[in-house]
């Protein structure tokens, strides 16, 4: 009888904390997304308050940009070699100081400051929430539904940054932007022994040579294009950097060669499942940013958006997204991932070649709510067969730098995406600018306050929607190579019902 009784109990006890370990996961990484894009909205309410200067407003983004694409492999690896629950809950606390301090801060230093240590913390959240799917969630039905959880937030995540940021900055100061993180980390911290069981480490030595010369490459890289986007590709400040940044990955992989426990064990490359995934996150996450960035500036800038106006814009593309992010899960373990991921770029790039034709007399029910749609359904569509890719088949004590460098994947695409599109649009509107009145297309883009007649405005306005829809141009075109690509080199991830080798 009481073995009868125990079946039951103990099933539903298992049920009850993987239920709770999906919500940790959910929450954690909703806090890394949000952590990304809640400030953009509030940034003209901290340069009022801080009086930043212009470019120095961009380090608020940057700074954090920078600390998370920068450490995400260490991170990864650290969550190996510690344990991924003590890893997360070491990540979380970090947030929740960092996001302290950050509400508080009296002038622009403090705040770039806690930004770092956001970006530091998020480095450590991200992959470790990820290996943590690999390691609780084995039976492949359960693993896929979680990462079509994880996949929401990750593709929502950005959009509701949005809408949350104007709400807060709005109705309370944009020192809620930080503070929103204290009960949300404190939350998922408690909640983190109760969901995990105590992860096993894969010991050795931490590998200082490989960590010091990965984390200087990323941040030379991401700095390097960042800088590309405010400035030019022939300036000192993008060349120099992305050169130190390329020669410190090439020494990097140099001693990863001949690490005995390195940070990135290089066979991590071998399987075409997972290289491909890299390949094509790195799109995904250019793609993404180009949605975010350039319709950020167009509903501001040519349609005359307020902030908060802006944000709840983006709640099309966070519908999208959290909605095929499920189908996606449920589907993957049935179909496999290569028709998702290829439906699902296939989406995303009809979305963004809709917005290649913007104008400046867009309507948002007429031009921009379907495209949005249409984005977040590719980008829910693509996350969650990407993150199988990347987290399956990799032994225990390499999961937390596989998930690692699917993020920082992720965060290079987005500052090359910002790079390279950015420099298309603002070419191709100056290009514009100067064919109508010479010299004009130098004089905007200096800068320069006060009115201007509605003319002017107007060509500024055609010119700035030309520049962004050929930039949402060659981001569709883009993606289509990388959907090709996606499709020749992802096939079976997992078989349905076998288990995983990671765990």
């Amino acid at each position: 009888m009481s073995t009868e009784i125990g079946v039951p109990i103990t099933a539903a006890v298992g049920t009850n904390r993987k239920g709770l370990a999906l919500a940790v996961i959910a929450i954690a990484q909703l806090t890394v997304v949000l952590d990304v894009s809640i400030v953009n909205v509030a940034l003209p309410s901290i340069q009022q308050d801080l009086g930043f200067s212009a470019t120095g407003l961009e380090w608020i983004v940057n700074a954090y940009a920078l600390a998370f694409g920068g450490l995400l492999l260490l991170g990864g690896r650290i969550a190996d070699v510690y344990g991924k629950r003590r890893t997360l809950i070491a990540g979380l606390g970090l947030l929740v100081v960092a996001s302290t301090a950050g509400g508080l801060a009296p002038d622009a230093g403090w705040l770039i400051g806690a930004r770092v240590a956001q970006g530091v913390a998020g480095a450590l959240i991200a992959p470790a929430a990820l290996a943590l799917i690999a390691t609780t969630f084995t039976e492949s039905h359960e693993r896929n539904r979680a990462m079509g959880v994880y996949a929401a937030m990750s593709g929502a995540g950005g959009a509701l940054g949005n809408v949350l940021g104007g709400v807060l900055t709005t109705g309370l100061s944009w020192r809620w932007v930080l503070f929103v993180n204290i009960p949300i980390g404190i939350v998922a911290a408690v909640l983190a022994p109760r969901a995990f069981q105590r992860t096993a480490t894969a010991g050795g030595r931490m590998d200082l040579a490989g960590a010091l010369t990965v984390t200087a490459g990323v941040s030379s890289i991401v700095y390097g294009l960042m800088h590309a986007s405010s400035d030019s590709w022939g300036s000192a400040g993008t060349y120099g950097p992305l050169t130190g940044g390329a020669v410190a990955l090439l020494t990097f992989v140099l001693i990863e060669a001949r690490q005995p426990s390195p940070l990135m064990p290089l066979r991590i490359w071998a399987d075409r499942n997972r290289a491909g995934a890299y390949v094509v996150m790195l799109v995904v996450g250019a793609a993404t940013i180009a949605v975010f960035y350039f319709l950020t500036l167009f509903m501001q800038i040519v349609l005359g958006y307020s902030a908060l106006r802006t944000g709840f814009a983006f709640l099309a593309f966070a519908v999208g997204a959290g909605a095929t992010a499920g189908i996606s899960g449920r589907l993957v373990g049935r179909i496999g991932p290569r028709p998702l991921l290829g439906v699902g770029l296939l989406t995303l790039a009809s979305g963004l070649f809709w917005l290649s034709f913007l104008d400046a007399d867009a309507r948002y029910l007429g031009d921009l709510a379907g495209p949005l749609v249409l984005a977040g359904c590719g980008v829910g569509l693509c996350f969650v067969p990407l993150t199988l890719a990347a987290v399956v088949r990799v032994d225990h004590d390499a999961a937390g730098i596989s998930s690692a460098l699917l993020n920082t994947c992720q965060q290079v695409g987005g500052g090359l995406g910002l790079a390279v599109f950015g420099t298309i649009a603002a070419t191709a509107a100056r290009h514009r600018l100067d064919t109508a009145v010479p010299g004009l297309g130098a004089q905007v883009h200096a800068g320069g306050g006060g009115p201007m007649p509605p003319e002017l405005r107007r060509l500024i306005s055609d010119a700035l929607a030309d520049g962004y829809g050929l930039a949402y141009l060659v981001a569709a075109v883009t993606l289509a190579v990388a959907c090709v690509i996606g499709v020749i080199a992802i096939r079976e991830v997992a078989d349905e019902g076998a288990a995983v080798p990671i765990a």
